[in-house]
């Protein structure tokens, strides 16, 4: 659709005319509405209920004596109220989510649909598993697939996020050196500098003590440091394949082949699982244990914090330590094994009180049955593809933290491209809201300075990524031209302006209070 000036003339693209400040606070079609709580719903309700039958009396010293301290709202004011407020947030269904750490994609509603099928929504996990046979062959199925495309015999479902897998993976491994006799001699973890967070702060949870491996120039596993510190005090490594820097471990069978020669187990971390997904069998790499994020490469939703889910697939040596409880079947049909008595003699125990999210298994394997293995693969040629794209477009006027060679699933730039601009990643990420997109992730990973990760994921079209890549030449444009007006205090077109980020995460207000001498209630 064409610009168009007020006499109905087309105008350039490049046009800016003066935009004087509205009067309402409403921008465009987006209307500027007070909190809820400051509206005039005090003293009404939408719904009307009849009387209730009893007085309450009976509730004792539970009965409400004061305001409940919520307004009411008419049918219209309710909805138009949500409404506005999504207009406030961005959306995998408005644009391109370049953030990248939890992999916000689209997730087709065919498997949120199946996920909301009668038999999988409407289960408990106290039926008897006599009722729940449909549910236990789609876990035996997923589990079945999931092994299949790691190359690895066992696998514990019930995990339900990547840093409950990481506990899951390191638990089993310390039971197997229980088992062997040797835990009380292997008490050191090492953990590359580049890893997420989550694996350092999880090895100290289970006991260990965490060593740092260094990492080479070009972002990758410096494999003399990490021989030099191995040795028989070392229980596990745990390394991110594809790593947090966006590459692929080139040394991974000899960081593999020196872990196992000294006694120790390899952890591999599979948070960047949709980049080799039907390529790579890191079974085959030598792994021992890896968490799978379901929302990450399976179309399982995670953005806001959940539900998530964290399978682990295990090999040989650590499948008799899995986490109870596991799917069976024989001609009776499909149980659980949960007892000790029973197969799970050796299991380390239990992760969580029954078997998991069922609901993101359902998602999973809609994903992967709709897929089939030729789609799985494609997967993670259209990732990579779609990373080393937005690398290629961008480097001529952003600087790519490691230029050499391709990129797995995400392009990683640095500030260095900005000195002397007096704009900063925080600046320029803030810009980006004002041109409609949502930043990418910033100053992650710790190891590139000024860092700025774009993982465009696997779901997004040539020509949605030509639109992201315009505005982003052209706010680097402008930032090396010098307009840093531009950049400092943005954004200025979002519903909220830029706020002391710091302040709010360390002195959140969590809630509202009625102005003094108002008569609403708290």
């Amino acid at each position: 659709m064409s610009n168009m000036n007020t006499v109905g003339r087309p105008t350039a693209p490049n046009q800016v005319a003066a935009k004087p400040a509205t009067l309402t606070g409403g921008r465009g079609l987006l209307q500027n509405e007070a909190l809820i709580f400051e509206g005039e719903g005090w003293g009404k309700t939408g719904v009307d209920l009849p009387e209730p039958r009893t007085d309450g009396s009976d509730l004792g010293d539970l009965f409400r004596k004061d305001p409940i301290g919520l307004p009411g709202l008419s049918e219209p004011e309710a909805m138009r109220h949500y409404v506005r407020l999504s207009q406030k947030n961005h959306a995998i269904d408005l644009a391109i989510y370049p953030l990248g750490s939890c992999t916000m994609k689209h997730n087709p509603r065919l498997n949120e649909k199946m996920a909301r099928l009668p038999g999988f929504s409407d289960i408990h996990p106290l039926q008897p598993q006599s009722t729940i046979q449909g549910a236990l062959e789609l876990m035996d199925t997923l589990a079945h697939w999931l092994k299949t495309l790691t190359g690895m015999p066992a696998v514990a479902l019930s995990p339900k996020a990547g840093a409950h897998g990481e506990l899951c993976g390191l638990m089993a491994i310390r039971a197997a050196h229980e088992a062997s006799g040797q835990h009380e001699k292997r008490r050191k973890v090492l953990v590359p500098t580049s890893a997420h967070g989550t694996n350092p702060a999880t090895a100290a949870f289970v006991g260990y003590s965490v060593v740092e491996v260094a990492q080479t120039e070009d972002g990758r596993v410096d494999v003399a440091d990490l021989a030099a510190k191995l040795g028989d005090d070392v229980a596990a490594i745990m390394v991110t394949n594809p790593n947090t820097c966006g590459l692929f471990e080139r040394d991974i069978l000899e960081i593999s082949r020196l872990t196992h020669e000294a006694g120790a187990y390899f952890y591999c971390d599979g948070a960047n699982f949709n980049a080799i997904v039907g390529r790579v069998r890191p079974g085959d790499l030598g792994v021992d244990a890896m968490h799978i994020n379901l929302h990450k490469t399976f179309s399982t939703p995670h953005g806001g914090g959940g539900p998530g889910a964290g399978p682990v697939v295990l090999s040989e040596a650590l499948a008799p330590f899995a986490p109870a409880p596991w799917v069976v079947h024989d001609q009776h049909g499909y149980k659980l094994v949960e007892r000790e008595e029973d197969e799970a003699a050796q299991a380390f125990g239990r992760l969580c009180a029954f078997q998991g999210q069922m609901g993101m298994y359902v998602r999973a394997l809609s994903y992967m049955m709709s897929h089939g293995s030729d789609g799985l693969r494609q997967v993670a040629e259209d990732a990579v593809l779609n990373a080393n794209y937005i690398k290629a477009r961008l480097s001529d006027l952003m600087s790519a933290a490691f230029p050499d060679g391709p990129c797995m699933h995400e392009a990683l730039f640095d500030d260095e491209w900005l000195k002397g601009t007096d704009i900063t990643t925080l600046d320029f990420a803030k810009a980006m809201i004002d041109e409609g997109f949502h930043p990418m992730t910033m100053y992650f990973p710790l190891v590139v300075h000024g860092a700025m990760l774009i993982e465009p994921t696997e779901t997004e079209s040539k020509a949605e990524l030509d639109r992201f890549i315009h505005a982003m030449r052209l706010l680097a444009e402008a930032a090396k031209a010098g307009d840093v007006d531009r950049f400092k205090g943005a954004p200025f077109h979002a519903p909220l302006k830029r706020l002391d980020e710091t302040r709010a995460a360390r002195s959140p207000v969590l809630r509202w209070s009625a102005p003094e001498g108002s008569n609403q209630a708290a």
